[in-house]
């Protein structure tokens, strides 16, 4: 099997979509020899901000001497970004390798593997084969049903900010989401809740009684930012003081928070996590796509911000970062997405909509968002076809006190930071 068979082989159920439910990826595990038995393991859940979370938490645990294996999705420009070891991707032959070994397991199967939970059982077995102290696993869909739930209880089930997502699958209000997400907390966890809404930290306390789980939840009163700009910001935290953040957006303290609650929660189980670690896995952090600068002079900026919740995020951030400035608009979105809300949510930023269609079967084509978003807002609003095509639009004429800003799909993330020289 060569790279390109590898991907066929993951590829290859993309069409059934997510199937929620654990039998399939609990039988693959068992075949397999369930080397997620042998692994210790933190467990993220969340809408928004688990990403940011697991890429902090990463960090600071490798810069404390764990081997330390991340799992995250969707990737942004190869599928080998979404199982990582201390910060470096699978390598095209490991992950090769990964899928000679898991196709003959598949095949015995009556009921074929999804796409994620065959990428799934490759990145168990191979945070396995790298006998990775810790690995940080990040949540696909919902918690539950979720194939990453095939493991037994984990050192620490954080979740972080629960919206309205997924309504279909997941439940229509926030109490059935939390319930949902709530699904990874097992008896022997610590569990660490990002403070929110009453109506989800009820959920999760009621969940942590019933299995008997420690539960810390952040203080936003212990928040405080010092001082932010385009490279970066400082900010406190409990007893934590001058912090540098690289990651721009103020919630960001909210994931700061957490993973500092969960540095403290672990350290109290034993591991050893020193305050050296912690500053400069911060200051380092890298989480691309999320409110991130690509370019000055014209300032281009690109956000994963795909849900109403999210563009409310951006949209706090572009008021605090960018205050009483106008921009071109660059949006692609999911056709399943509340896409309406998140039109207006930021028209008043716009001099101009430039719409585009990720590379997505469920991406909703650029003439329709331009239409709704016209529609919707009155605001000029261009078709710009493909992505590419779309920024090409948008960049021509620019000046240097121009700004854009790309958002709506984390599906168009990695072409956008491409078509400005990032690849990393």
């Amino acid at each position: 099997m060569n790279f390109s068979e590898a991907l066929d082989f993951i590829h290859a159920t993309s069409w059934q979509g997510s199937r929620l439910g654990l039998a399939r990826i609990e039988e693959l595990m068992t075949l397999l020899g369930n080397p997620q038995k042998q692994l210790r393991f933190i467990h993220v859940a969340g809408t928004n901000g688990k990403g940011s979370v697991c890429a902090m938490l990463s960090e600071i645990l490798a810069r404390a001497g764990y081997t330390t294996g991340l799992y995250t999705s969707p990737h942004l420009f190869r599928v080998n970004e979404r199982m990582k070891v201390n910060g470096a991707d699978i390598s095209d032959e490991e992950l090769t390798h990964l899928a000679e070994q898991v196709a003959p397991v598949v095949a015995q199967m009556e009921d074929s593997p999804t796409e994620f939970e065959r990428i799934t059982a490759m990145a168990l077995l191979y945070f396995q084969k790298k006998h990775c102290d810790v690995v940080v696993l990040e949540v696909g869909l919902g918690g539950r049903l979720d194939s990453t739930n095939v493991i037994d209880a984990p050192d620490a089930a954080i979740i972080t900010n629960i919206a309205l997502e997924h309504t279909e699958v997941l439940g229509d209000t926030l109490t059935k989401i939390a319930g949902e997400k709530s699904g990874i907390i097992k008896p022997g966890a610590d569990v660490i809740l990002s403070a929110q809404s009453a109506e989800v930290e009820a959920v999760v306390r009621r969940t942590c009684a019933e299995r008997g789980c420690a539960l810390r939840v952040t203080d936003p009163d212990a928040e405080k930012l010092n001082a932010c700009d385009l490279s970066g910001q400082t900010l406190d935290y409990r007893d934590r003081k001058e912090l540098r953040l690289r990651l721009l957006g103020d919630y960001q303290y909210k994931n700061v928070s957490v993973a500092l609650d969960t540095v403290d929660v672990l350290n109290a189980r034993g591991y050893k996590i020193p305050e050296s670690a912690v500053r400069a896995g911060l200051s380092e952090v890298l989480w691309p796509g999320r409110f991130e600068v690509l370019q000055q002079n014209p300032l281009v900026l690109v956000d994963g911000a795909h849900n109403p919740d999210g563009v409310s995020e951006l949209v706090r951030c572009l008021s605090a970062y960018l205050p009483h400035r106008k921009m071109t608009l660059v949006m692609g979105v999911m056709a399943d997405k509340d896409y309406a809300d998140m039109i207006r949510m930021m028209a008043p930023f716009a001099t101009e909509f430039v719409a585009v269609t990720p590379e997505s079967e469920r991406a909703l084509p650029a003439e329709d968002l331009r239409t709704k978003i016209e529609t919707l807002t009155g605001v000029p609003a261009r078709c710009g076809g493909d992505v590419k095509s779309g920024l090409a639009l948008a960049m021509s004429g620019k000046g240097p006190e121009d700004i854009v800003c790309a958002f709506g799909s984390l599906y168009q993330v990695g072409e956008i930071r491409a078509y400005f020289g990032r690849t990393t």
